[in-house]
């Protein structure tokens, strides 16, 4: 890739969310060459410095959505440390924000007064029923909005209790159309000259992955049942067990189900008119699928995964994470970064899974420790001399 800065070079953001949403959109802006300022409580910091494992005394989970932000350190209970926030918003272009609903207007730093310090900001507010709405005044944690928003109600066997998605995904979704919402606030700044509030409610954003489920109850009427690794619109297209693992099947179409017969060494079962078609197949599933499973089951999982490759029919392994985090193929596409820290001395995570070949991101600096940064930025930013931040610190401003 061209050694280029990332398209984001110049935007200073400051990163005033903890936990997961917003530290993880703040996190995908830094790569992207954004300046990010996380500001955090003084003494304590982001919540989740203090959820175990550590490693070096820094918390794993901390660690891992908090990469190329300084960290500085201050209380915006107190007067002085609301108007040291006031002052950073001058010389900034996006603030984050993931408090309760008011919580920042309570403070006297909610949009309709940033705005007026700063016409240009882009004022990004992240929460988990939005800003409207009766239910508005809730607080959302990722297991609440993952059981109000109908996915949970779908995850899981037909026979069994709904199941929270493994990941955070209310959270991490949430983060990532955080950074796109930004990202478009930035780029419609540059015709109006103007910054705007962008509002992301995490209820919002989990419902519109309902798509096709959602799509099946406004068209039928019918309700979305849990069908554990099934899909109601394709068949095959889940899970098997060969002999000695389980792999995934996608057989998307019916070109994929000839090439897919042949390398089961079956290819009557293309001409068989329960499985010739889409619908015909997910019509007669029930005798589909216990078939393939008792096919698949003669033999081990790599053999089935090569010819199934070499037929060009879609195919997966069940994957562990620790076999994910040591993939060779992530860590010759730059997935895999290791990065010095100041405690732990060295972390490894995630790389940037956005690709551009002009502008590219990258991981640029590990996660700081708490108020790493804070005398630079005060004095850089603010204006402050040494004396000024040591007073400053002897009150627990910063």
């Amino acid at each position: 890739m061209p050694s280029a800065r990332g398209p984001l070079r110049g935007v200073r953001v400051l990163d005033l969310t903890r936990v997961l949403a917003g530290p993880f959109c703040a996190m995908l802006l830094a790569d992207m060459g954004a300046d990010v300022i996380k500001v955090e409580e003084p003494g304590r910091g982001d919540d989740t410095r203090s959820w175990p494992p550590f490693v070096g005394g820094e918390a794993t989970y901390f660690m891992s959505v908090n990469r190329g932000k300084k960290s500085v350190t201050l209380n915006l209970k107190a007067p002085e440390g609301r108007r040291i926030l006031t002052a950073l918003v001058r010389r900034s272009d996006v603030l984050l924000e993931n408090f309760r609903t008011g919580t920042m207007d309570r403070l006297g730093l909610g949009w309709a007064a940033l705005r007026k310090v700063n016409p240009r900001l882009v004022y990004c507010a992240v929460s988990g029923f939005g800003e409207s709405g009766p239910e508005a005044h809730r607080g959302g944690y990722d297991l609440i909005v993952q059981a109000e928003s109908g996915i949970m109600d779908i995850t899981g066997f037909a026979d069994g209790p709904p199941v929270k998605v493994g990941n955070s995904i209310a959270d991490l979704v949430a983060g990532m159309s955080a950074a796109h919402g930004v990202t478009l606030a930035l780029l419609a700044r540059q015709r109006t000259r103007r910054g705007q509030k962008v509002e992301i409610a995490m209820l919002d954003v989990m419902a519109s992955l309902l798509t096709y489920q959602a799509g099946l109850y406004f068209g039928t009427g019918a309700r979305p049942v849990r069908r554990g690794n099934a899909h109601p619109s394709i068949v095959p297209y889940e899970v098997f067990r060969a002999a000695d693992a389980y792999l995934t099947l996608g057989v998307a179409n019916n070109s994929l189900w000839e090439r897919c017969c042949a390398a089961l060494e079956r290819p009557e079962l293309a001409k068989d008119p329960r499985y010739a078609t889409e619908a015909a197949r997910v019509q007669h599933r029930d005798t589909l699928v216990p078939l393939l499973n008792e096919i698949l089951g003669a033999r081990p999982a790599d053999e089935w995964m090569g010819r199934l490759e070499a037929a060009g029919v879609p195919a997966g392994r069940i994957r562990t994470v620790p076999e994910v985090c040591e993939s060779a193929h992530l860590k010759a596409r730059g997935m895999i970064v290791t990065l010095p820290h100041p405690k732990a001395k060295r972390v490894t995570m995630m790389g940037v899974p956005i690709r551009l070949h002009g502008t590219p991101g990258r991981a640029a600096a590990a996660p700081p420790a708490l108020g790493q940064h804070t005398d630079e930025v005060l004095r850089r930013l603010v204006g402050l001399k040494t004396p000024a931040i040591a007073r400053l610190r002897a009150a627990g401003v910063v």
